[in-house]
């Protein structure tokens, strides 16, 4: 039998040359789950803002992968021990970090499962496949969960600059073209070090964390939070909502085994067992897109225009400002829309309404940014850097959106 060649190498358009580091990780990234992730958009509907954003899930886990392999070089060169076992388990914890992201990412949260995060999925999938792989990914799961006594390691999976941050935010910042958001994590990763246990940067980076900062803000505005995307994610969200309330009074709507099932049940997080599960590892992009494109002839008139919005990209006004929305508002639209199209308040509900966004570079209490000064003092990045934003980027900004249809529903 012929072996394979498990050590391969990818060409990836930001980093260039990524070497798979074994064979264990090539198994993982061949299986099914992992694969899932090419199916699965990285940034949701945004590429109806942007249409470069088409990059994918798995695009971002191999890019953070590829990340995680410098800072443990990195570290190491700087004394700090990471043995073999380690080194892998911080691969796998962040190459599966994302795997239990549903179709078009967040908006799958809040519609068709109830209350089970993306995390709570991404661990289910990974206690699944330690099963598969006879307890290979009992320490990453610690660390994924962080629950390991070294916790510098958990903060390189999860923490105000981790691997993921690091990478989706050049990722994304490349494929939209909104330059804001390019930063130089290469710099950043190599300014890295440990200290009592914990991440630090040193001092000849802190031009680099304040650039991160305000790189996040800017993309959050900019890309994540833009007004545009919002609309389509509501409208999204709306879509599964309204799909799920017919299915429930009866109404055969066309959809694939796995999205129906979703539609039928009611998952909640004590639900979510071995066949929700593998019915979920089903799901992706092209389950939505293909329902969507057939549920825009269904004869609910929600269901139908709430699609054709999305697919022909014909999507609700929203703007977004900065007191909330007053109630006269919202009444003024909805009536508008109930004495044209002579529908119900219930009905009229789904094409207008209001909600927050709130965005925050980096909080101050959740394990905050430190500085490492060359006399070995740490300082917290608010006081050692001479930007004066830095301390007003740890506030949280919100902002209050209203959508409501065009002229034309």
């Amino acid at each position: 039998m012929q072996t394979i060649n498990k050590l391969k190498i990818l060409n990836d358009p930001i980093y260039g040359f990524i070497t798979i580091p074994n064979s264990m990780i090539f198994d993982l990234i061949e299986h099914k789950y992992f694969q899932r992730l090419r199916r699965i958009s990285q940034m949701g509907l945004s590429y109806l803002v942007y249409p470069g954003a088409h990059h994918t899930r798995f695009h971002h886990a191999i890019g953070c992968m590829h990340l995680m392999q410098k800072a443990v070089n990195v570290l190491r060169f700087k004394g700090v021990a990471i043995s073999e076992e380690e080194q892998n388990a911080l691969y796998i914890a962040i190459l599966l970090h994302d795997i239990g992201h549903g179709p078009f990412s967040h908006a799958m949260e809040h519609s068709i499962v109830n209350g089970v995060s993306h995390e709570h999925i991404s661990m289910f999938f990974m206690q699944k496949l330690n099963k598969e792989f006879n307890g290979d990914l009992t320490l990453a799961i610690e660390i994924f969960r962080g629950k390991y006594k070294r916790q510098f390691m958990c903060q390189l999976i999860s923490s105000q600059i981790d691997m993921d941050r690091a990478d989706y935010l050049k990722r994304d910042s490349f494929y939209t073209g909104v330059a804001e958001g390019n930063i130089n994590s290469e710099r950043l990763i190599t300014m890295l070090n440990v200290k009592d246990d914990q991440l630090v940067v040193e001092n000849k980076g802190i031009y680099s964390v304040e650039k991160f900062l305000t790189a996040r803000r800017l993309m959050y505005w900019q890309v994540y939070l833009h007004k545009t995307g919002v609309a389509a994610e509501q409208l999204l969200i709306r879509v599964l909502k309204r799909a799920k309330e017919l299915t429930r009074q009866g109404v055969t709507l066309t959809a694939s085994m796995p999205l129906m099932y979703f539609l039928k049940n009611d998952i909640t997080l004590e639900h979510f067992n071995t066949e929700a599960l593998e019915l979920f590892s089903e799901l992706d992009d092209y389950d939505i897109v293909a329902a969507m494109k057939a549920w825009q002839y269904e004869d609910d008139f929600v269901l139908k225009n709430l699609c054709g919005m999305i697919i022909n990209r014909d999507l609700l006004k929203c703007k977004l400002k900065k007191k909330p929305i007053k109630k006269e508002l919202l009444t003024k639209h909805r009536e508008a829309l109930i004495a044209k199209y002579n529908i119900s308040k219930t009905e009229a509900d789904y094409f207008v309404f209001s909600g927050e966004v709130s965005n925050q570079a980096f909080t101050e209490k959740k394990q905050r940014i430190k500085i490492l000064h060359k006399n070995g003092k740490i300082e917290d990045i608010v006081k050692a850097s001479d930007q004066l934003n830095i301390k007003a980027l740890s506030k949280s900004v919100t902002k209050y959106f209203i959508c409501y249809p065009k002229e034309k529903v």
